[in-house]
């Protein structure tokens, strides 16, 4: 079973479109976005799909509105995973903030275990009956149901039309004098009309999913830009501008660099100039005190005794020293 799965496997390449779907026939839900399953729900009850059983049902909250009433939607998800021994993290802190990108890949995620399970068959399942256990589970189950029978009704004219539309020409064709002109395009053609419009969705899919990510990836840069330790800062002041910048004009850069320039100027230390005047007495104040060390040595000199200035000449005599002549 897909437990754990790479970033780069096919399960993180299936559209929206198609996990909206998958989930809207399973649980017989009518959700308009992935981001709405974001209380963890939704997901406690597509493992109870696969698992008949393993999920308490009565713990599930379908009416969770804060970030707490969310978390325990979670701690259930996270029993039935131990229990299943299922080692895939759940990255609730970002999961119930509602963000796109995050609940599309754990969305995905799901969809690709759900299918691994029994090949995915969840026919039998009773999806209003499981969620009438739950709190709001009947409130959602009411709500889903006009939007389910809008749907139905919508494919019943449109199947009626085909079936119309496909007894005419047998009914004129009793008829020789009546020529019959097939308008529809041939299989071939269909074929590759069809394949343009799963590739055109393919590549919408990942264009939204590369907008969700770097829409977070800026998000993520303002949230820390208002720390408080660093909000007064230029250099966040500088990003906050290229941020909120309206429009797309590139003095906008130019400015930012501007703010920067302009600080850095600010906080220069003083030239070395200024600090001569203040270095001159501690110089003075030295040579000073050579020139009194180098009297004392001469004045220590002069008043040796004879006797200590007989033993220093020995001393460099004995040493052997060139400047001593015989």
């Amino acid at each position: 079973m897909a437990t754990n799965i790479g970033m780069m496997d096919g399960a993180y390449f299936v559209g929206r479109s198609e996990i909206l779907a998958w989930i809207n026939s399973t649980l017989q839900l009518s959700l308009s976005k992935v981001e709405e399953a974001c209380s963890g729900a939704v997901h406690c009850q597509l493992m109870d799909a696969v698992h008949p059983g393993m999920v308490p049902m009565h713990k599930v909250n379908f009416d969770a509105k804060s970030e707490y009433e969310m978390i325990q939607n979670y701690k259930v998800l996270q029993d039935v995973f131990n229990k299943m021994k299922i080692t895939k993290h759940i990255e609730v802190s970002k999961l119930v903030k509602g963000r796109p990108l995050d609940n599309l890949e754990f969305m995905q995620w799901m969809k690709r275990y759900c299918d691994s399970v029994n090949g995915g068959g969840l026919h039998s399942y009773n999806a209003l009956e499981r969620r009438d256990a739950c709190k709001g589970g009947k409130d959602v189950s009411k709500k889903s149901a006009p939007a389910q029978s809008s749907a139905r009704c919508a494919a019943a004219p449109s199947k009626a039309h085909n079936a119309r539309r496909n007894d005419a020409p047998s009914a004129n064709s009793t008829n020789p004098s009546v020529k019959v002109t097939n308008t529809r395009p041939s299989s071939s053609g269909e074929s590759a009309y069809e394949q343009q419009i799963t590739e055109l969705k393919l590549s919408v899919d990942s264009l939204e999913k590369e907008r969700d990510f770097y829409f977070a990836k800026l998000r993520d840069i303002e949230i820390l830009c208002q720390c408080p330790e660093i909000e007064n800062s230029p250099v966040v002041e500088a990003i906050k501008r290229i941020l909120y910048a309206t429009d797309d004009d590139a003095s906008v850069v130019a400015e930012a660099q501007a703010m920067i320039s302009k600080h850095d100027r600010q906080g220069e230390p003083l030239s070395p100039i200024s600090e001569l005047p203040e270095d001159r007495p501690k110089a003075e104040t030295q040579k000073r005190k050579n020139i009194i060390n180098v009297d004392v040595v001469a004045a220590a000199s002069t008043t040796l005794s004879p006797r200590q200035r007989i033993a220093d000449a020995s001393d460099v005599h004995c040493s052997g020293s060139p400047l001593m002549t015989y």
